[in-house]
């Protein structure tokens, strides 16, 4: 944990704290931020005629904006919280230094009540992002708090357009109030599903787009637990990004399988008439549902998806296999019954999960042991082993890593920061450990992660 130790934690230090709250109180500070973000309660209409209380977002007056930033550029962003508790920003597949990563008492202190923090890195990697709290994870992202990022390429690929969608559920009953946002049961399993299903907080919007022109899906699944199987009606649509990083060669989008934290570019080519429409499917075994519909409006651009420019490889450094070492990660029940520890970042009361037989103590000081250390700049594959029967999509902060086998299937040799770990799969990835610092490591599956499925890796400089 930066900064700090836990003893200075414990026994006080007020100042300190408020100055590492409020991001520093440096010369930088007098500069305004680039992008700001206030966190925030609000009342706000998801279902027709109806308006949901006690939302959350990183707005005042609607769904969270989203954020757009430039490869290679250094950005900064305010965030205030006005929120009645504590929270982080965590920005999800972003490669940055370890003390702007969000994650309470790992990386930063929490956000308190009435306070600010600025964040500033330099995205390395363009793509599709997306960013949530960590901290009282579970309930602040059911009530509304994960927005998408854009990261922009140096070279335009020839789109007319881009179109970020933020896909995830609420749990709301028929009165388009909130429900009861787990269920225990449910989490020592696969997860609790929503029930309301939204493309950028709407249930089933149309989105009008020029006739016969070139746009860039950008699919963000933010959701809490689903994992779903995706796919485009209606048009050409071709697959050419997963987890921001781009494909060898664009595959079509019959279908994709896409778990919480996951992302997926899309090139759709428009059709050409207005009186037809394509569509944006979630295949479900008791119906697909449509979750968004594109309107072609206009005459005719003419495009053609051969026209578009391949995307760049992101500057992911390539492991070496021959010298790497390997490092185990068992995933599945939690062996003992011990509560997790009391935290200002909430907890949901249980250890159902665990990571190597240790399950997650909760968001607290610690002092806490890495699952395991790495060297700054060497090789590793990571050998994740899932003895349960439920999937787990696995996220690595900081870092990462590529596809290489599994026992189940074959895998393409995929760049990503998130993997579906699938029932009773073992499934080998590599990397390079590239980034300093102490690193969360956790099932997506918030229900998962907040009952003990998470833990971090060490990358010692």
């Amino acid at each position: 944990m930066p900064g700090f130790s836990r003893r200075e934690i414990l026994l006080g230090g007020a100042g300190a704290l408020t100055a590492f709250a409020a991001g520093g109180l440096g010369a930088r500070q007098a500069l305004a931020a680039e992008h700001s973000l206030t966190l925030s309660r609000l009342n706000h209409s998801v279902l027709p005629e109806t308006v949901t209380a006690d939302m959350m977002s990183f707005s005042p007056s609607g769904p969270p904006p989203v954020l757009r930033f430039r490869k290679g550029q250094t950005t900064t962003i305010d965030v205030k919280n006005a929120l009645d508790e504590a929270s982080v920003v965590h920005w999800h597949g972003l490669r940055i230094a370890n003390n702007m990563d969000g994650v309470p008492y790992l990386t930063q202190y929490p956000i308190e009540a009435g306070n600010a923090f600025r964040y500033e890195f330099t995205p390395p990697d363009a793509g599709t992002f997306w960013y949530h709290p960590h901290c009282n994870t579970l309930e602040q992202i059911a009530r509304g708090m994960t927005g998408v990022i854009v990261v922009e390429d140096e070279e335009d690929a020839g789109f007319d357009s881009d179109l970020p969608l933020n896909i995830r559920d609420f749990r709301l009953g028929g009165d388009g109030q909130f429900i009861a946002f787990y269920k225990p049961r449910n989490a020592a399993r696969g997860g609790t599903l929503g029930t309301v299903s939204t493309v950028n907080w709407q249930p089933q919007p149309v989105y009008e787009l020029a006739a016969g022109s070139l746009v860039r899906l950008r699919l963000a699944v933010t959701d809490l637990t689903r994992v779903g199987r995706y796919t485009v009606s209606g048009a050409e649509a071709l697959v050419i990004a997963i987890d921001s990083n781009p494909l060898p060669q664009p595959v079509a989008m019959d279908e994709i399988v896409l778990a919480p934290g996951q992302r997926a570019d899309v090139a759709l080519r428009v059709p050409n008439s207005e009186d037809e429409v394509a569509t944006l499917v979630l295949k479900k075994p008791n119906g697909d549902k449509v979750l968004a519909t594109f309107q072609p409006k206009g005459a005719s651009a003419g495009r053609d998806l051969r026209e578009l420019k391949p995307l760049k490889p992101n500057p992911v450094p390539q492991a070496d296999l021959a010298n790497a070492e390997v490092l185990d990660f068992v995933f599945g029940w939690s062996p003992g019954g011990d509560a997790p520890q009391a935290s200002i970042c909430g907890s949901l009361g249980y250890t159902f999960w665990s990571i190597n037989r240790v399950a997650w103590g909760g968001d607290v000081p610690g002092p806490f042991d890495p699952l395991a250390t790495m060297r700054h700049g060497k090789s590793y594959i990571l050998r994740f082993r899932n003895e349960s029967p439920n999937d787990h999509p696995i996220h690595l902060h900081g870092m990462s890593f590529q596809l290489l086998r599994s026992n189940k299937r074959k895998l393409p040799p995929l760049v990503t920061d998130t993997a579906l770990l699938l029932e009773e799969e073992t499934m080998e990835v590599a990397l390079v450990a590239d980034n300093p610092g102490d690193w969360a490591f956790h099932c997506h599956v918030i229900e998962h992660q907040k009952t003990g499925l998470a833990g971090f890796l060490r990358v010692e400089a």
